[in-house]
């Protein structure tokens, strides 16, 4: 019988919070049963098991964050929506340093095309078509935007970027500036 008062949004919420706080890695049924006071047990009729957690944190981290990049972007375009896309990825990841990692979270083919993983490539896309790339390079350009993001907002949580000057803001700034001039001046012809 399920606890009184938990409810599979609120463990997945309390999931959440916890991989911020101890690492996604580290968040576990076992560790949420803890912080509320039950048996690991008691969650069951909630999560199935660790990777159905870690998949439900996954799908709010994803959703959230489609969320936050697709307030920031309305009425944006070019770099200013480039510029708003990259700077909401990077906040939500610097605040919430375990919903980022679980947004990365491997998921089933089946889950991940219901997810909000689709929307962040559906605006990804939209914010290139003020660039006026064609496919495949459009693709292409989604992979490196991604891999950009995803790869500095790494790097700097991890304290790659705090042994030398300038700081990681100064070269974020140079990065999104050096991505929108490679973004309209992209070799489309083999």
């Amino acid at each position: 019988m399920a606890r009184v008062g938990l409810t599979t949004e609120c463990l997945v919420r309390a999931g959440a919070d916890l991989a911020d706080q101890i690492g996604f890695e580290q968040t576990t049924p076992a560790e949420l049963a803890r912080r509320f006071g039950v048996k690991t047990a008691s969650l069951y009729s909630h999560v199935k098991n660790a990777h159905d957690l870690k998949t439900k944190i996954a799908l709010l981290a994803l959703e959230e964050l489609a969320d936050l990049v697709c307030a920031a972007v309305a009425g944006r375009a070019g770099k200013d929506a480039l510029t708003a896309f990259a700077n909401a990825y990077r906040d939500y990841a610097l605040k919430h340093p375990g919903r980022f990692t679980a947004a990365r979270f491997r998921l089933d083919p089946e889950t991940a095309a219901a997810s909000a993983g689709v929307r962040h490539a559906q605006m990804t896309r939209a914010i290139l078509r003020g660039y006026h790339l064609p496919e495949p390079h459009q693709t292409h350009a989604v992979r490196l935007l991604g891999s950009v993001f995803s790869g500095y907002v790494v790097l700097e949580t991890s304290g790659g970027f705090s042994h030398s000057a300038p700081d990681s803001q100064e070269s974020w700034s140079e990065i999104l500036n050096a991505l929108d001039a490679l973004l309209r001046t992209w070799p489309t012809t083999s």
